[in-house]
C-alpha cells in the first residue's frame, strides 16, 4: 500500500515539474517578445547577457540602462558596469568622414583643469573613481564663498607645472601660434603624469592590433565646398523657420506640463510689446533687442534643466577649462554647478543636458593615425540608447528637449543620426555637414589661455590709434589659408598677412600686440569652418573679418553679425583689400564700437554674469527649444 502511494506521488511530482517548466518557458518567451517591441531599438537580448559577455569594453563608461545608477560598495567603484555600448565593427569605416588626424584641431593637449560634479542622479548617485596621478576637486561639497567659486582652479598651477604648458598658450616667444610645441610638451611627459583613470584599455589595444592588419583607406585632402550658403540665405532660412514656428499650434491636451510652460513662453515672446531696452544691452548688435530681452527674462523665470549624472570620467563630467576646446568645458562646469536653473527632479525639467566632452571622447577612444572615428560615434550612440532605456524623458519627445554642448571638430559626426532631433550646440557650425539653422546653436570657440583668469589681457587700442589695417598670422592648414597667403603675404605693407609670424617681426610686436593694434583681424577657416580667431578678435576689440563659406556665426538667431564684423566670401579673397577700403571710416568706428559692446556676450566668468557667454549659450538653447514646438 505504501509503495503505491509512493509511485503515485512520484508521478504527480513529474507532472507538476513539466507544468512548471512549461510555465517558465511561456513567461520567458513572452518577456523576450515584450522587450523586443517595447525597448528602444529592439535590443532585448543584450539585457539578459552578463556585463562581461558579448560587449566591447571601452575606455570610459556609463551605467546600465536596466539597473539603477550606483556602485554596490565603495571598494567596488572600479567595477561599474559598462552596458549599452554598441559593439563596433572594426571593418566599418565611414567613407564620408575619413580624414587626416590634423582634423583634431591643431592640438592634443591633456586635461588642463579637472573638476568634479555634484553626485546626484534620478534615483541614487553614481560613485565615480578618482584617477591616480591627478587631483580632483569637488567644489560642490563643503565649500563656501569665494572658495566655492574658484572651481578647482588652484589645481591648474600643479597641472601646468606637470605638463610644462607655455603660459602664452598658442604663442611662442616670437608670437607664433605654437601648437606643435604645445603638443610635444604634453605628449613627451612621463607616463605617470599623463595617466588617466584606471579604466579598461581593451578598445585602444585591440584597435591598434586590428589596424596593423587591415588595409587603410586613403585620406581625402580638404577641398572647397560644392555648395555655398551665403549669410543672406542663412538669414532667410532663419526667418522662414521662425515664421513657420509662430504658426504652429500644438494640441494643448497632448502637451506635457513642462512643454505647456515652453509653449506659453513662446506666445509671450511672440506677442511681447516693445519695452524699454535694458541699458546693459546695445541694440545695434541684436536682430531684435526687445525680443531677445523678453526671451531672456522668461528663461530666467521659467527654465529648469536636468543634468544626467550617468557616465564615468573622463568622457563625462570632466570639464577642460583651458585651451582650444574650453567652451564645452566652461559650459559643463558652470551648468553642473548652477543652482538657479538645475533641478534634481527630472520631472520638473524643461531641458535635459547630456554632459560629455567631445575632446575627451577623442582623446580616450580615437586610435592615432587610424583615420577611423566609428568607435566615437558608436560610443555616443550607445550612451543615448542607455539614457533612452533607463529614463522615460527621451522617448517622450524623441529627444527634442535634450541637448549637448561640444566644441571638437568631430562632434557633428559623433552626434549624427542618433541625436538628430536634439539641440546641438556646436563650434563646428557647418550647414554642409548637418548643422540646422533654427534648431542647432553655433557655439563660440574660445581659446582660453589662463583658466584662473580667462579675462587676462582683454581689450586693445582705441579705434583712432589702430594703425594696422589688416592682420593675420598662423598655420597654413586647410585649403583656404594657402590661398590667402598666396594673394596677400608680403604683398602690401597695410595688409600684414603672414604664415608663422617671423622673428624679425615678433621681436618688435608680437601676435597679441598686432591684434590689439589692428583695425581688422582676418579670420580664415582652417580644417573646418570655425576658428577661435573670431572670438579672439572680439576679445582684443578688433573687427573680425570672417572668411569661411557655410559657417553659421555664433548666436546667429539673436545677434546681428553684420553690425560688428565683415563677412567675405572665399571666392573674394583676391579683393580683400578693396573690400576693407570700401568701408567708410565712420562705418568702421561704428563697427569697432559694436565689437566693444558685444564683447561682454563672449566672456567666461567663474561666477556667471547676466548676458555673459554661459547665459548666452543657455539662452540660445532655450530659444531653440521654444521655437521648436510642433503639432503633436
Amino acid at each position: 500500500m505504501g509503495m503505491e502511494y509512493y509511485v503515485q506521488f512520484q508521478k504527480l511530482c513529474q507532472i507538476e515539474a513539466r507544468r512548471y517548466i512549461l510555465i517558465v518557458g511561456v513567461v520567458a518567451v513572452t518577456y523576450l517578445m515584450l522587450q523586443t517591441f517595447m525597448l528602444p531599438y529592439g535590443n532585448a537580448l543584450k539585457y539578459l547577457i552578463p556585463d562581461n559577455e558579448g560587449f566591447l569594453s571601452v575606455r570610459s563608461g556609463f551605467s546600465s540602462s536596466q539597473s539603477s545608477v550606483k556602485a554596490e560598495k565603495e571598494d567596488e567603484v572600479n567595477s561599474l558596469r559598462v552596458v549599452g555600448v554598441v559593439k563596433v565593427d572594426d571593418d566599418n569605416n565611414d567613407d564620408e568622414f575619413v580624414e587626416s588626424d590634423n582634423g583634431s584641431k591643431e592640438m592634443n593637449s591633456i586635461v588642463q583643469d579637472i573638476v568634479a560634479s555634484e553626485g546626484n542622479s534620478w534615483d541614487k548617485p553614481i560613485v565615480v573613481d578618482k584617477p591616480s596621478g591627478l587631483e580632483f576637486v569637488d567644489d560642490m561639497k563643503g565649500n563656501s564663498g569665494k572658495d566655492e567659486q574658484l572651481m578647482g582652479l588652484e589645481h591648474q598651477i600643479l597641472l601646468d607645472s606637470n605638463l610644462e604648458l607655455n603660459r602664452s598658450s598658442s604663442l611662442d616667444g616670437n608670437g607664433n601660434e605654437n601648437v606643435e610645441s604645445w603638443n610635444r610638451a604634453n605628449l613627451e611627459q612621463p607616463e605617470n603624469l599623463r595617466k588617466l583613470p584606471d579604466i579598461d584599455l581593451a578598445v585602444r589595444k585591440n584597435d591598434s592590433e586590428a589596424k596593423g592588419a587591415r588595409r587603410r583607406k586613403k585620406v581625402r585632402p580638404g577641398m572647397p565646398p560644392i555648395s555655398v550658403t551665403p549669410i543672406a540665405k542663412m538669414n532667410r532660412i532663419l526667418a522662414r523657420h521662425l515664421a513657420f514656428s509662430r504658426k504652429m499650434k500644438p494640441q494643448w491636451s497632448s502637451l506635457h506640463d513642462r512643454d505647456k510652460d515652453i509653449f506659453d513662453a513662446k506666445l509671450k515672446i511672440i506677442n511681447s510689446a516693445v519695452s524699454d531696452v535694458d541699458k546693459e544691452l546695445y541694440a545695434p548688435v541684436f536682430r531684435n533687442v526687445s525680443t531677445f530681452m523678453r526671451s531672456y527674462e522668461l528663461m530666467e523665470k521659467t527654465l529648469k534643466v536636468y543634468v544626467y549624472k550617468d557616465g564615468k570620467k573622463p568622457i563625462f563630467h570632466q570639464p577642460i577649462l583651458k585651451g582650444l576646446y574650453a567652451s564645452e568645458g566652461w559650459f559643463m562646469k558652470l551648468m553642473e554647478g548652477n543652482k538657479h536653473f538645475v533641478v534634481k527632479n527630472p520631472e520638473r525639467a524643461h531641458l535635459f543636458y547630456m554632459p560629455f566632452s567631445s575632446r575627451m571622447l577623442e582623446y580616450e577612444l580615437y586610435v592615432p593615425n587610424s583615420h577611423n572615428r566609428t568607435k566615437l560615434r558608436e560610443f555616443v550612440k550607445g550612451y543615448t540608447e542607455a539614457i533612452a532605456a533607463k529614463y522615460p524623458f527621451w522617448n517622450r519627445t524623441g529627444g527634442t528637449d535634450h541637448f549637448v554642448v561640444a566644441c571638437h571638430d568631430w562632434a557633428p559626426y559623433e552626434t549624427r543620426h542618433h541625436m538628430e532631433n536634439s539641440i546641438k550646440a556646436l563650434c563646428n557650425a557647418d550647414v554642409t555637414i548637418g548643422f540646422k539653422i533654427g534648431r542647432d546653436v553655433s557655439l563660440p570657440e574660445t581659446f582660453v589661455r589662463y583658466a584662473r583668469n580667462p579675462l587676462r589681457d582683454i581689450g586693445g587700442k582705441p579705434a583712432s590709434k589702430r594703425n594696422i589695417m589688416a592682420f593675420y598670422a598662423g598655420n597654413s592648414h586647410g585649403y583656404l589659408r594657402p590661398i590667402l597667403l598666396k594673394h596677400w603675404k608680403d604683398k602690401d605693407p597695410n595688409m600684414r598677412i603672414y604664415g608663422l609670424l617671423p622673428n624679425s617681426v615678433s621681436r618688435k610686436m608680437n601676435y597679441m600686440q598686432h591684434m590689439k593694434s589692428s583695425k581688422y583681424c582676418i579670420c580664415p577657416k582652417g580644417h573646418e569652418v570655425n576658428s577661435p580667431r573670431v572670438v579672439e578678435a572680439i576679445f582684443y576689440e578688433c573687427v573680425p573679418v570672417i572668411i569661411s563659406d557655410n559657417f553659421v556665426p555664433p548666436f546667429f538667431e539673436v545677434l546681428n553679425w553684420e553690425a560688428f564684423s565683415v563677412i567675405v566670401a572665399e571666392k573674394d579673397i583676391a579683393n580683400l583689400k578693396d573690400i576693407l577700403l570700401s568701408i567708410p571710416e565712420d562705418k568702421y568706428f561704428e563697427m569697432q564700437l559694436a565689437v566693444r559692446m558685444v564683447q561682454r556676450h563672449f566672456l567666461w566668468h567663474a561666477r556667471p554674469l547676466k548676458y555673459d557667454l554661459f547665459h548666452m549659450t543657455l539662452h540660445s538653447i532655450w530659444y531653440s527649444r521654444v521655437f521648436q514646438m510642433r503639432r503633436q
